[in-house]
């Protein structure tokens, strides 16, 4: 404890008994010790601890390779450090490290709270959802990205969580808000800083745009001049000291070529120097940029496969070399197609109804939403186009989605869940009627009995949950009496071929077993109930 980094101390504990005692038993070790530390010294310090639990993982991983994890263990050890009342971030990413080393999916959903959950943010849950559910010790990690302080807002998260409730989606882990994890970014900051692959600047932001102009005049790429890239230590020391604003950048390194090997996309390159310059990792006002808290939290959270918008795959590269630059290994990628309205082009807002809440007030089913957004990029290359979610869950798989766009089709989707309330028991598709009967407009009745028996009168009808309350309102509204004192009403009423003279004919025939019903070992049904009719 007397050590001057604690970080240091972490990493000789793991890698010592990790080489001294190979198995199961070092990993034990290394997860205990480092979480006794944490509960007796419950110092601010937890990053440090973590980032050295990071880098020991690789040894733990070549101890477990030579000789079999027992999951027993693990899962004791993982929930030992869950009961304790440590630094939440501390818990949070050893955790999310011990998972890692046993091998398991960690995928993650980081919303930004600026608006409604939409179309392609609810494909992105979804899709991150099944890979989570596919292993029994898979896990889905919700983060909120709310590092955009003038948009963010808590309504505007309230309103996506309860979103991903009402489509079923719930996370495993989280919600985790980057605006909460500001210490973490800056040590991390420092720590880039202390290994020459981040540096303060301090241009104004009127030579920023001096430089841009002069750049674009010269028709050169408008990116960073790299003026304090280089600068003499001893001024940023005195421009530190005097405390003269500045931001912190990244050092893009000359030369490198980042790659990745997309899971939908394929092999995508970067030529780092030419497509970037020195880019910001923390603003002069102390708030990190959006890409950096990314690679980060990433890291430190485990996740083993980052799947998200096609958009998003731009900030790859800066992720990826902030990832290397901290010893950390970038995780596998997945950038999903963007999601077009039937005019091909982007989905938006002039294309009728976009947000998870708008198809929840219109009648659509939670699991038939479910179903047409999986199929949004998705298909497992057979005909069938109605899946229950543990179908999906079954079947789904990355390497099935495609890279071609999706084109969001409102009747089809109309049509996959009217097809998922016709396959509903009719107790079940109540409770989801009850809702718009209670809200109906003109009101109708209210009591349960009633609203059964509407749903069931309707249930073959209706596309979605609000047509059960249409096709009320209408046979209600029928003229049943004025109908039946009609000359035509009259004869489904009075005589011998009356409707009522027919149907009491059913009755008894069906009651006595002389209407012929259908018989497993009856040849020609048909003609001997034509006979009888």
């Amino acid at each position: 404890l007397h050590t001057p980094s604690p970080a240091h101390l972490s990493a000789r504990i793991g890698m010592g008994y990790a080489g001294h005692r190979a198995g199961i038993g070092s990993l034990s070790l290394l997860l205990f010790a480092i979480g006794m530390m944490s509960i007796f010294l419950n110092t601010r310090w937890s990053s440090s601890l973590v980032g050295s639990a990071v880098r020991t993982r690789g040894v733990a991983r070549m101890a477990l390779q030579t000789r079999a994890l027992s999951a027993r263990r693990l899962d004791s050890a993982i929930r030992f450090l869950r009961s304790q009342p440590v630094v939440k971030t501390l818990k949070r990413d050893m955790c999310a490290a011990a998972a890692e080393v046993a091998g398991s999916q960690r995928v993650r959903f980081a919303p930004s709270p600026t608006g409604s959950l939409h179309v392609g943010g609810a494909r992105t849950a979804l899709y991150n959802w099944l890979i989570a559910r596919k292993e029994a010790e898979g896990k889905f990690v919700l983060r909120v990205e709310d590092t955009d302080v003038e948009r963010s807002t808590k309504e505007s998260e309230k309103s996506v969580l309860g979103d991903l409730e009402w489509l079923g989606l719930k996370w495993d882990e989280g919600p985790f808000r980057q605006s909460e994890r500001g210490e973490i970014y800056k040590e991390m900051v420092q720590k880039l800083v202390d290994s020459g692959h981040a540096y303060p600047c301090f241009s104004t932001d009127k030579e920023l745009e001096e430089a841009k102009e002069k750049a674009l005049a010269e028709g050169k790429n408008a990116k960073y001049d790299g003026k304090w890239r280089d600068a003499d230590p001893e001024v940023v020391k005195k421009m530190l000291e005097d405390g003269v604003p500045h931001t912190y950048r990244f050092k893009v390194p000359k030369g490198e070529v980042i790659s990745i090997d997309d899971k939908v996309r394929g092999k995508v390159s970067w030529d780092a120097e030419a497509t970037l310059g020195d880019f910001i990792l923390l603003r002069s006002t102390g708030i990190p940029v959006y890409n950096f808290c990314v690679a980060v939290d990433d890291a430190l959270m485990g996740i083993s496969t980052v799947i998200r918008a096609e958009e998003h795959l731009t900030n790859t590269l800066r992720q990826v070399l902030i990832l290397n630059a901290l010893g950390f290994k970038p995780p596998q990628y997945a950038h999903l197609s963007l999601i077009l309205g039937q005019d091909k082009q982007k989905l938006s807002k002039r294309h009728g109804a976009t947000s998870v809440t708008q198809f929840k007030d219109e009648g659509f089913l939670p699991d038939a939403m479910i179903n047409y957004l999986a199929l949004l990029g998705w298909n497992e290359g057979v005909d069938q186009e109605i899946y229950s979610v543990d179908e999906l869950v079954e079947k789904f798989a990355l390497e099935r989605v495609i890279k071609s766009p999706a084109v969001f089709d409102m009747e089809k989707l109309r049509w996959v869940n009217g097809q998922h309330i016709k396959g509903m028991e009719v107790e079940e598709l109540q409770k989801f009627v009850s809702p718009f009967f209670e809200s109906a407009s003109p009101s109708l009745p209210t009591d349960p009995e009633f609203i059964k028996a509407a749903t069931k009168m309707s249930q073959q009808r209706m596309d979605v949950l609000i047509d059960s309350t249409e096709i009320t309102r209408d046979a209600l509204g029928h003229p049943l009496t004025e109908t039946l004192e009609t000359a035509q009403g009259k004869k489904l009423v009075e005589g011998d071929e009356s409707f009522a003279d027919l149907a009491s004919t059913i009755v008894k025939d069906y009651e006595t077993g002389t209407m012929p019903l259908p018989r497993p070992d009856s040849e020609d049904y048909g003609a001997e109930f034509k006979k009888w009719a």
